[in-house]
């Protein structure tokens, strides 16, 4: 698979304007941001790719005096789990409980759930606000022999946790393959056996028996436009978790929520990034 690297740079630069930026461009393909110094590198499949979408976005860009620029580059062939540990991925520990590493780490804190994880160039090691918001709230549920999705799985981080605390089965999807084929390798590298991946959208979930819990954490408008296919897969009872928007988006995530008969029982925040809790009644 083909990505282009655009490099973004900002001015002024913050972290507030990369956040936005990187939520922004994700709406139109683009993943596995890394800042960079003056702004971010982002990626995103060749096929993808839409430079006229791009540009609407940087002339629409929503905070005020803001000036972005970027350079297109086709990223060369290379050990990308090197260039994560020189340059990106160190081990994390969430809430005291859950430890994320790599293979190539040799020394990281030691804790109940121990998860390696090669991220290659799917987004998701825990390292991201909505990735760490998503990994707590699964840390304090009851997942033993609920069955649940993760949709929009990346690194399958969240479904290979889910499995480790007891949930059977576990069903990991996303729309790149690439993402699936990290999926896979991350899976095995946890010895887990009971995760199906699916290449694929939501459309996947037509007809599926439903869920007891669904992890989806993806962007605001795919969240909004696929979430009658999640209700569609719960039962009474079920519970939806569901990240990758800020907190000013919450009311508009409950409304179309309510509207599809799931309550919102609470939200966590962090860095003005948002996950929330919903139960179908």
């Amino acid at each position: 698979m083909k990505y282009f690297e655009v490099t973004f740079t900002a001015q002024p630069c913050s972290e507030i304007i990369t956040d936005v930026l990187s939520a922004l461009i994700a709406d139109i393909g683009f993943e596995s941001f890394v800042e960079c110094e003056g702004g971010m590198q982002a990626y995103i499949q060749q096929a993808l790719f839409n430079e006229d979408s791009l540009k609407q976005i940087l002339n629409e860009f929503p905070i005020p005096d803001t000036k972005i620029s970027y350079t297109i580059t086709e990223p060369e062939d290379k050990d990308w789990n090197e260039e994560w540990e020189k340059n990106f991925f160190k081990p994390i520990i969430i809430e005291g409980r859950c430890v994320i590493h790599s293979t190539f780490h040799k020394d990281y804190p030691k804790a109940t759930y121990d998860i390696i994880i090669n991220p290659q160039m799917a987004f998701g090691t825990g390292h991201h606000e909505t990735t760490c918001l998503m990994l707590g709230e699964l840390l304090d549920t009851e997942l033993k022999n609920k069955s649940v999705l993760d949709m929009g799985c990346g690194t399958s981080i969240l479904a290979i946790l889910a499995s480790m605390r007891g949930a059977d089965p576990v069903t990991a999807i996303d729309i790149d393959e690439w993402c699936i084929n990290n999926s896979r390798s991350n899976i095995a590298l946890n010895n887990i056996h009971n995760i199906t991946t699916e290449l694929g959208d939501a459309s996947l979930l037509e007809g599926r028996a439903p869920f007891d819990i669904i992890i989806a954490n993806i962007n605001r408008n795919i969240l909004l436009n696929d979430m009658p296919a999640y209700a569609s897969c719960m039962h009474n009872g079920s519970v939806i978790f569901m990240s990758g928007f800020y907190v000013q988006d919450i009311p508009a995530i409950q409304k179309r929520a309510e509207e599809l008969g799931l309550r919102l029982i609470h939200h966590r925040e962090k860095n003005n990034w948002a996950a929330v809790k919903l139960i179908k009644e």
